[in-house]
């Protein structure tokens, strides 16, 4: 048997010799994205590399998703290997689908490129035998949060359990056989410091969709006669803000509604505002408290404006927890890539990802490597070194499954013998089925 780094050497060299194939595909999908459970082409191109590596897959999971298994034949634990497929809405893209404003502008695009280079990598390496355990790499769908109607559309249709990609695969089964997961996402040059890096935690969310109902009336001959529920929803805008002060600073808390409707017409006194909102934290404790203020702020303005309000709740991600074992591991490899002290350590993260949802049922890792340039969500971004954007990750995903699993999973089942979950599967689906609830505060009830 080869050593660890003749082994990890292999892999590298098998994901060179596939260079051109795993950069097209990479800037394929961008020029063709896709939303959240739509991601019908991008699943395609998926299932056609895994059947050129002679994967065994299953297609269909979540609606778009593909999991695939490399099994070394030998026992040991079940490592999996993450991208994302979907894209997000920024109509000014000069990349973004003309129809639905879709664009790669968070670099899921290269998520797919790297996992579909790791797959071809550890197949064409010829290092199977040398492994102890399987590794699984999965495509999973609608990780962005967007879209909210279609996806609870999904919901009560009995399409979908839950409105994104990693929680609907969980409660599916999907991980039901993985012990850990590792997937990596892209950074932009202009705002990393390093070219790699870790935080070691981020924030959970849950969403708010909001309406205010008042009572139209003409704005210029009869205002009195109309109940305003633009007032209603201006009032509950100052009653959040002025909740900040009683969030506590390391709870990150994190909340930003937006009126996504404010009336019909300026002479008729709104009689339908409607509100959308998150609410972040960092522990789920703090989230709820934060979303029980938020909930008091809008029944509050409600009742000051005499407005009836609905309150329509439901789960996001959970907050995301990075395994350190497979951080270290993942430093070392940032390192031999990008050179010594290219890797960076980056402080808790007020953003949210599914992979968060993960984390509190099983080790995970989810840290940030640069080739991209631009603004992160924003018009400008891009792939801008398919080296480093394409390739790197690639290399990296792929040397983690051999550092994991070479010398009969060693360091696996170090992994997994240092985890202490905070969550059952069970316990974690009636966790988040609970915070689907719709509450209605009436004017005069």
């Amino acid at each position: 048997m080869r050593d660890n780094a003749s082994v990890k050497q292999a892999v590298c060299d098998a994901v060179e010799r596939h260079r051109e194939r795993i950069i097209g595909l990479g800037e394929a999908i961008m020029d063709e994205p896709e939303l959240g459970f739509k991601e019908v082409k991008t699943a395609a191109r998926v299932k056609s590399v895994f059947a050129e590596a002679g994967l065994p897959m299953e297609d269909g999971l979540a609606l778009t998703g593909i999991r695939a298994v490399l099994d070394s034949g030998r026992p040991g634990p079940t490592i999996a290997l993450m991208g994302e497929m979907d894209a997000l809405i920024v109509p000014d893209h000069p990349r973004c689908d003309a129809l639905t404003g879709a664009a790669h502008a968070c670099g899921h695009n290269a998520q797919i490129a790297g996992l579909m280079g790791a797959a071809l990598g550890l197949t064409d390496a010829g290092i199977t035998d040398e492994l102890a355990g399987r590794v699984v790499f999965i495509a999973v769908p609608a990780e962005e949060y967007v879209e909210i109607d279609y996806r609870l559309r999904l919901v009560r249709e009995g399409r979908t359990t839950f409105l994104a990609g990693k929680p609907e695969l969980l409660q599916l089964g999907v991980f039901d056989d993985v012990d850990m997961a590792v997937m990596i996402h892209s950074g932009s040059m202009d705002s990393m410091d390093g070219e790699a890096g870790v935080s070691a935690s981020s924030n959970g969310f849950l969403a708010k969709t909001v309406c205010f109902r008042g009572k139209a009336a003409h704005a210029g001959v009869a205002p009195e006669q109309g109940v305003n529920a633009l007032n209603a929803a201006s009032l509950a805008l100052q009653a959040i803000h002025a909740q900040r002060e009683t969030f506590r600073d390391h709870d990150c808390v994190r909340v930003h509604p937006i009126i996504t409707r404010g009336g019909d017409i300026v002479n008729i006194v709104p009689a339908e505002v409607r509100m959308e909102t998150y609410v972040r934290a960092r522990t789920a404790e703090a989230m709820l408290d934060a979303a029980a203020k938020v909930d008091r702020s809008l029944k509050g303005a409600a009742m000051a404006c005499g407005c009836t309000v609905e309150i329509n709740t439901v789960p996001g991600y959970l907050p995301l927890l990075n395994d350190p074992h497979l951080a270290a591991l993942f430093k070392d490899h940032a390192e031999q890539l990008f050179g010594a002290g290219t890797y960076r350590e980056f402080p808790h993260s007020g953003g949210s990802t599914d992979a968060g949802d993960l984390s509190q049922l099983m080790p995970v890792l989810h840290p940030v490597m640069t080739g991209a340039a631009g603004t992160i969500h924003g018009k400008d971004w891009h792939i801008a070194d398919p080296g480093a954007g394409y390739l790197a990750p690639a290399k990296a995903l792929a040397m983690m499954a051999v550092d994991l699993l070479h010398n009969n999973a060693t360091m696996a089942r170090r992994v997994q013998a240092d985890s202490r979950p905070r969550l059952s599967k069970s316990q974690y689906l009636d966790q988040q089925q609970a915070l689907f609830r719709t509450e209605i505060w009436e004017a005069g009830a």
